[in-house]
């Protein structure tokens, strides 16, 4: 979800920022609403398309497009990818600093260190 959310408002900032009209700058921001209010919303393609004035059909295949512009970004991206990993470091460092308050011992701040950096590379 985070994700259809930045997409979307990248798509919108870059439509909306070019100083030549564009006409399919209503278009590119109807598409990432009716995406959102599929996916986030959990409406029906029905709703929608009586909502909007399309046919079902049409929602069917604009919601086809953008899942398949999305997995392509997420291959090139790998945002999901380095999401989970980003979480199970921070799980691995709350186990640590949890280990740490019982034992004070050293190392354990170096691994939580490190791990930290590890995290810091990614971003």
């Amino acid at each position: 979800a985070l994700q259809l959310r930045f997409i979307c408002h990248a798509s919108k900032t870059a439509v909306n920022s070019n100083p030549v009209k564009n006409p399919l700058q209503n278009h590119k921001i109807s598409s990432c609403q009716i995406y959102e209010d599929v996916v986030l919303n959990d409406y029906s393609l029905s709703e929608i398309a009586q909502d909007r004035g399309i046919s079902r059909q049409g929602v069917h295949d604009l919601i086809k497009r953008c899942n398949k512009i999305l997995e392509e970004y997420e291959a090139k991206l790998k945002l999901v990818e380095k999401f989970l990993h980003t979480k199970k470091v921070a799980k691995q460092i709350n186990q640590l600093l949890e280990e740490y308050k019982g034992s004070r011992e050293e190392h354990l701040l170096d691994q939580i260190q490190g791990l930290v950096a590890e995290i810091q590379k990614d971003l």
